[in-house]
């Protein structure tokens, strides 16, 4: 072994030497650079971008990538579109079907509910106020129910009582529709809620065991965190008995009951930045309370996540029973019970897309049906509302949905800061 290593050795020495035998008049054949001319200028070094704030959107997105660089959550237009701009012309629904303005100039128009005497309540979740819809004698009026909160935008209304539940609490107003004049100042019942901004606005319902059911997201797109967060919640009424009954949630921001089997169903939107189609957002239903539904371990069901996914199993969590798109945001939706639409839209779900922002080709944007079969599963999800996105630029953005006493149907846009009704049947003059 050792004369092997020494012959080697040498003809590496050899050859070496040989090169610099070899080069060494190139070197003295080059000009030597002019004494007089001074080094050129270092350019001064870039400054270094800001740190994003804590649970930005936009921490992951890839770095030096072009395509992923020009993607960023979309502002809406600085102020509500007048209502003879709003998109209802180009709005697409299936045959026998009406859409008409129902209110405008509602600024971020979010989350929908309906008082007993028929006044529609609406939240935001970028201004600070409570809107209310009152329709009278032919004409609409507009009244603020409470303003100088943060992000109010949720709602939930039972008996009488108005329920708001800004970004770390949940207050009340009682007997709201007596008061939509001198409306008093709302009542905290329940303030053991995070401050996080990423994900730390909210959707609230009462459900049938009148109780409030209350989510708390992910701080960020998608992270390991507290056991306060990643969950939906239910307190009683006055905001006592706090318990939770499902995690692993990232972010729903819509949810109602199945009339049939009374279990929960909720829409929940999937990470960012792992890819442009994946994963897929969710709708989610809870069949026993303390079931995990795998974030941030596991995606859309079968799609461990690559940081936080080593060590487990899909099979460890509850799947969904629907994937609704890449980035489609699904936010609300709601149980079709009412008798104005077709039969078959009977216990129906309507859920609302708002849209995607990390993707390329925009996906969503529309108002979309959940057809179920009798076991509560998912048979087929067909196009109900299309048309909010044109030339791969939004028209409008649908939030929520929200049922009238009378069968139709109202869907919120936050971009255009506007109210649509659903009509079946002879149209009407739109209520402008």
């Amino acid at each position: 072994m050792v004369p092997c290593f020494t012959a080697q050795r040498s003809i590496l020495l050899a050859g070496t030497i040989a090169g610099i035998l070899f080069t060494a008049p190139v070197f003295a054949q080059q000009p030597a650079a002019p004494a007089a001319t001074p080094p050129a200028a270092t350019p001064p070094a870039a400054a270094p971008a800001a740190p994003l704030p804590p649970g930005s959107p936009l921490i992951g997105r890839p770095e030096g990538n072009a395509a992923a660089a020009k993607l960023a959550p979309i502002a809406p237009p600085p102020l509500p579109a007048a209502a003879d701009k709003l998109p209802t012309a180009k709005l697409k629904l299936p045959p026998g079907f009406n859409i008409e303005v129902y209110a405008s100039g509602i600024p971020n128009a979010r989350s929908l509910r309906i008082g007993d005497k028929g006044t529609v309540f609406v939240g935001t979740r970028l201004g600070n106020k409570v809107t209310a819809i009152v329709k009278k004698d032919g004409k609409t009026e507009i009244k603020t129910i409470a303003e100088g909160l943060y992000r109010p935008n949720g709602l939930a209304i039972h008996k009488g009582t108005l329920y708001i539940a800004e970004l770390s609490q949940v207050s009340k107003i009682d007997n709201i529709e007596a008061n939509l004049d001198k409306p008093p100042k709302p009542t905290v019942i329940y303030s053991d809620l995070p401050k996080d901004e990423a994900h730390g606005w909210k959707f609230i319902a009462i459900g049938p065991d009148e109780k409030l059911y209350v989510p708390v997201g992910q701080p960020g797109n998608n992270v390991l965190h507290s056991p306060a967060h990643g969950q939906i919640r239910r307190i009683n009424l006055d905001g006592t008995g706090a318990e939770v009954i499902a995690r692993g949630v990232r972010n729903t921001v819509g949810f109602d009951w199945n009339p049939v089997n009374k279990q929960l169903y909720f829409s929940d939107n999937g990470r960012d930045w792992f890819s442009e189609d994946s994963p897929q957002d969710e709708l989610n239903r809870i069949t026993k309370v303390g079931q995990h539904f795998g974030e941030p371990y596991c995606h859309q069901g079968n799609m461990l996540d690559p940081e936080f996914g080593w060590g487990r199993s899909c099979s460890e969590f509850t799947p969904p029973i629907a994937l609704t798109g890449p980035h489609s945001a699904g936010l609300g939706l709601r149980f079709y019970t009412k008798n104005m639409f077709p039969a078959k839209y009977k216990n129906a779900i309507f859920l609302a897309r708002r849209g995607s922002w990390n993707r390329t080709n925009k996906f969503g944007g529309d108002v979309v049906a959940v057809f179920l079969n009798k076991d509560g599963t998912v048979k087929s999800i067909e196009p109900f509302i299309t048309g909010f996105i044109e030339n791969n630029e939004y028209i409008g953005r649908p939030v929520d949905v929200e049922l009238m006493a009378d069968g139709s149907m109202l869907v919120s846009d936050d971009f255009n800061g506007a109210i649509y009704r659903i009509s079946y049947g002879k149209a009407r003059v739109a209520d402008r």
